[in-house]
């Protein structure tokens, strides 16, 4: 395994059935595991806190970024290795990008949706060369997995492009693949994505 940190996006609350939260102490306690840092929302409420508490009673190492607002709101986990107040959402998004070499998504609402898009997006667009994966606990990420195959259908996102993004339902499994696209030979081979102009010298 080649990747040092994971960012990972999920519910602030642990929804309504125990899988979730089972999945969720399962993905820290197996990063803490396989000596790779956690990079999450910063909170100790639902699935964010069980995921930070189950990699910190691993002995694993855990980095929580969340916006002033939250943090003032006593949300904020303190116990994790480190804690990084920024000021907005934009600036919580961009960190936990720049402290993670991919990123995966557990079960959760709108933001959890919009944190992993905006990652799979900036994949595409080759700003970095990042994977993303979702964590497809009983079912959940299913009709997300449909959504894409009807992007590809209808011709909004390549067919060689559709592999930015893993579904599994096995955690083992997907860090498998998130590790063997982060390690693939370059960035554009990856994705089919053209490859950026070399200045003359």
């Amino acid at each position: 395994m080649t990747l040092s940190a994971i960012g990972v996006f999920c519910g602030s609350s642990f929804g309504n059935d125990p899988a979730y939260q089972a999945a969720a102490r399962l993905t820290g306690r197996t990063l803490a595991e396989r000596g790779i840092d956690v990079v999450y929302g910063g909170g100790h409420v639902g699935l964010m806190g069980a995921v930070a508490d189950a990699a910190i009673e691993a002995g694993g190492r855990v980095v929580g970024v969340i916006p002033r607002q939250l943090d003032d709101r006593e949300l904020s986990h303190r116990g994790v290795t480190e804690l990084h107040v920024v000021e907005s959402m934009h600036e919580r998004k961009q960190l936990m990008a720049d402290l993670s070499d991919a990123f995966i998504a557990l079960p959760g609402g709108a933001g959890t949706l919009e944190e992993i898009a905006e990652q799979w997006t900036w994949a595409q667009l080759t700003i970095h060369a990042k994977p993303s994966g979702f964590l497809d606990v009983a079912g959940f990420w299913a009709p997300m997995r449909q959504m894409l195959t009807s992007m590809v259908e209808s011709g909004f996102v390549r067919v060689e492009q559709s592999g930015i993004v893993s579904f599994c339902d096995d955690l083992d499994s997907l860090l498998d693949a998130l590790d063997a696209l982060a390690t693939a030979p370059t960035w554009t081979d990856k994705w089919g994505a053209p490859a950026p102009e070399t200045p003359a010298p």
